[in-house]
């Protein structure tokens, strides 16, 4: 369709979906393969440090999550009151020191100071983009924003042959023929040191582009004409009015509100399974499988695949259908039956791989309609505070998961147990935003008059 037909309002919604979300797709892309670069790591880092058991690298994901906790709430807020492409430039520079750091561990106290410092520089990026978003997409357009936003997490996951391929440095090889051959080192550094240090540059690099590549609201950006600007401004004000009703909810009422606390508890149980299973998942296929390097390396990027479409799927349909709180509570219970029955599959690597990729699908595809929950009955700094409550605290939740994951495995040697921890926690979460109410397809709202 010719520009010229369209309508100042949805020249400006395209214009936004094409100018700010690739940047913000690629940082969160950078910043999840950050976070859980240490699943991988930690194949070759137990063999040069065999104290980093699974209990410690559990504990490390603990802090890491205390760290993203103490400035969650904070962070949000800075995108609301002051400059969302600032704060953004900030976390990406420092969580890609921090992460760098990692490379250079040789103690657990070592890695737990460094996790726990990546937390702290990391705080506030999520939610930040998810407020970063209300400023720019309307309620039409937000799960379907949300869902090109959240898909960098699947692929994050997807890029661990990257990772897997610099394993090989300063370790031993054992061929098909039986013959051993060793990989040096590069630059005097071993292959888990490379995964820390490779990913924290363009954290860096495009941390610093973020000042110039994003907008911070339409009226400023250069990008829209003036009539383009005003009609996408004008259309959220409309909708925050509607939300509203001419009243302000303060930051501790936006705090107290039983439905503020309950997607912090349903968050919190998803986010315990979710953050176990990708820091855990390389080392179960193993555990249970013992393949080969090529054969892993296919296999383990099956799951975050299937969660990318799910992920699609999901945010176009709840936008398509206008619907969310189905959209969110489905695919945590169909995953939640996948993580139940992946123990039972053990010996059987099809129907693992079946397991683990519905699992992924239910703990991603939830995941836009889930994060358009909160911006139906907030507004500004209630919102952006609340979205940054529902975050700090339900990541606990991946504070705690991998913690009980490991100690589990190491007490029973087992990841079985763990498993059924898993899938009890996800169906909570389920049950939780089913009977919260939100998000229920509704007839067409009345249109609100914006004051002159």
């Amino acid at each position: 369709m010719p520009e010229e037909s369209t309508s100042p309002l949805d020249r400006a919604r395209r214009k936004a979906f094409f100018r700010l979300l690739p940047v913000l797709f690629v940082s969160y892309m950078i910043a999840y393969v950050d976070r859980v670069n240490v699943a991988v790591a930690k194949l070759t880092m137990v063999k040069d440090m065999p104290e980093f058991t699974n209990a410690v690298i559990g504990f490390g994901s603990t802090l890491f999550f205390i760290g993203y906790f103490l400035l969650e709430i904070p962070g949000s807020l800075m995108v609301e009151r002051w400059s969302a492409r600032k704060w953004i430039c900030r976390i990406m520079v420092s969580w890609g020191m921090m992460a760098a750091l990692t490379a250079f561990v040789t103690t657990p106290n070592q890695f737990y100071v460094v996790r726990f410092l990546l937390g702290l520089a990391e705080a506030g990026f999520f939610p930040g983009v998810i407020i970063y978003l209300t400023h720019w997409f309307t309620a039409r357009d937000r799960a379907k924003a949300l869902s090109y936003f959240l898909i960098a997490t699947p692929f994050a996951q997807m890029l661990s042959p990257i990772s897997n391929w610099f394993l090989k440095f300063g370790s031993s090889e054992t061929l098909q023929s039986g013959e051993v051959i060793f990989h040096p080192k590069l630059l005097g550094l071993v292959g888990w040191q490379w995964v820390y240090i490779f990913w924290a540059i363009p954290a860096v690099l495009l941390g610093i582009g973020v000042l110039w590549l994003l907008t911070d609201r339409p009226k400023q950006a250069k990008w829209l004409t003036p009539e383009e600007a005003e009609a996408l401004e004008t259309e959220l004000e409309r909708e925050r009015l509607l939300k509203t009703k001419g009243k302000r909810m303060t930051l501790m009422e936006a705090f107290s509100h039983p439905k503020v606390l309950l997607l912090c508890a349903a968050y919190f149980f998803i986010t315990t399974c979710s953050h176990s299973m990708e820091l855990f998942m390389p080392s179960v296929i193993q555990d249970w499988y013992a393949l080969s390097t090529k054969d892993f390396t296919m296999l383990i990027v099956l799951p975050p695949l299937l969660a990318l479409f799910g992920q699609l799927f999901g945010g176009w349909s709840s936008d398509r259908m206008q619907e969310r709180r189905l959209h969110a509570c489905v695919p945590i219970f169909i995953g939640a039956l996948a993580m139940l029955f992946a123990p039972l599959t053990k010996g059987n690597l099809v129907l693992t791989m079946a397991c683990l990729m519905v699992a992924f699908a239910g703990f991603k595809t939830y995941m836009p309609a889930f994060w358009s929950l909160p911006s139906l009955f907030l507004a500004e700094a209630a919102a952006a505070g609340s979205i940054g409550l529902i975050n700090s605290v339900g990541n606990l939740g991946g504070a705690t998961g991998p913690w009980i994951l490991g100690q589990i495995k190491d007490a029973t040697g087992s990841y079985a147990n763990g498993f059924y921890f898993l899938a009890s926690s996800m169906f909570i979460a389920s049950a939780i935003v089913y009977f919260l109410g939100l998000g229920i397809r509704k007839a067409k709202e009345t249109p609100v008059m914006i004051p002159e």
